[in-house]
């Protein structure tokens, strides 16, 4: 079990805590201020227990000067500041005179933020291949470390790793709420367990559905990845998105495990992909030579909702439609609402299925939604994330 923020008297200590803040941004403005949220259980305990609070994220891709400005935090340091509404002192810098001085003249309770620790990939990807250096400087800001940015723990970063490797450290709240919830499905979870996997390739999720099929009960397969699984099949698909290198691994996976697997029965079909765009349902054995699948049709939805009714656990990761054209959204809307009205645990994966979640409307009817796409990914493969695996053990 690892350390957590509660295992650390943090009184008067310089606590670098690093957050996942890549928040969605448009036109200077917050879409989505969720990832912000989720993090306040752990910025606020640090400050309860007045501790000299430092707080670190990324915010977007940073390859040249001209993604500075774009991907600059200052607009999450007003936004935090509204949340916990206190003052969020705010240092456009990653190093420097500036940023330590503002650290030394913190006091107990305060919050710092720093600017972008991507700002630091425009020199070599110093961030983003954890250089031992930045992570050594970082670590001489603090006293201790806590990693609580679920979403960036399968990188190994300077901003976790990096530091980690020279601090006593821990995880925060919401790290902690993710591992505790992703045990639930990788160990002994409640039968029958039911996976749902969608979004558009295979190759994506192969190490997932290599890890779950093995263990999960049922496996039902919807989106654009289920298009490569019907060809391995035999079936026409028509001008569907199709993942030609792992047709051989569908067909393999189908071999073995087919008794756990279930595929689309219908499809909902265009022929070109726009909002305007004329749709109809066809059965899989009857799709044409131009038709393009774009979600799953009504016998698919009844078929997947009998399983989910029936199911104790319910791991859903990856939309099943093309749900950003509301003429594709029906069946990845189908699933939010089966999930809504299931008995049983339910995780979403994060990334675009936990999207779907929060803009239609059924975030609170979920036992959890993960911050994290890549990274709820690699815990659904098995894999030991580098940003958790750095963290002492209590």
């Amino acid at each position: 079990m690892k350390k957590t923020i509660r295992d650390y008297d943090l009184f008067n200590k310089r606590v670098i805590i690093r957050c996942d803040f890549n928040v969605p941004v448009k036109d200077n403005v917050i879409t989505d201020d969720n990832r912000i949220k989720e993090s306040l259980k752990t910025i606020n305990y640090a400050i309860d227990n007045k501790a000299k609070v430092i707080l670190m994220s990324h915010l977007g891709r940073v390859k040249s000067a001209e993604d500075l400005k774009g991907n600059d935090l200052s607009i999450v340091a007003r936004r935090l500041s509204e949340l916990i509404n206190k003052e969020v002192i705010f240092i456009p810098r990653t190093r420097g005179l500036e940023l330590e001085n503002a650290v030394n003249n913190l006091k107990p309770g305060d919050v710092l933020l720093m600017q972008n620790t991507r700002y630091e990939d425009i020199d070599n990807e110093k961030e983003s291949k954890n250089d031992s250096e930045l992570g050594l400087y970082w670590s001489n800001l603090g006293d201790i470390f806590i990693n609580d940015a679920f979403g960036t723990s399968h990188r190994a970063h300077a901003s976790n790793v990096g530091i980690a490797s020279h601090l006593p450290n821990g995880i925060g709240f919401l790290v902690e709420k993710e591992l505790l919830e992703f045990d639930k499905v990788l160990n002994n979870p409640k039968r029958p367990l039911t996976v749902i996997l969608g979004g558009s390739k295979v190759k994506d999720k192969i190490k997932v559905i290599e890890n779950l099929v093995k263990f999960a009960d049922n496996v039902l397969i919807g989106g654009g990845m289920s298009y490569t699984f019907l060809k391995a099949k035999g079936y026409e698909i028509g001008k569907s998105i199709l993942d030609t290198d792992n047709i051989e691994f569908c067909q393999n996976i189908l071999k073995e495990y087919g008794d756990k697997i279930t595929l689309p029965l219908d499809i909902v079909c265009s022929d070109e992909i726009s909002v305007s765009a004329s749709f109809w349902t066809s059965d899989i054995d009857n799709i044409k030579a131009n038709d393009i699948g774009l979600d799953i049709g009504e016998k698919t939805r009844e078929l997947f909702k009998g399983i989910i009714d029936k199911s104790a656990t319910i791991v859903w990761n990856g939309p099943v439609g093309m749900f950003e054209l509301e003429s594709f959204a029906k069946g990845t809307k189908f699933i939010c609402e089966s999930l809504k009205n299931a008995n049983a645990i339910t995780i979403v994966g994060g990334g675009d299925s936990a999207s779907a979640v929060i803009n239609f409307g059924y975030q609170e009817y979920m036992t959890h939604i993960s911050t994290g796409g890549g990274a709820s990914l690699e815990m659904l493969e098995g894999k030991t994330l580098p940003g958790i695996g750095i963290i002492n053990e209590k």
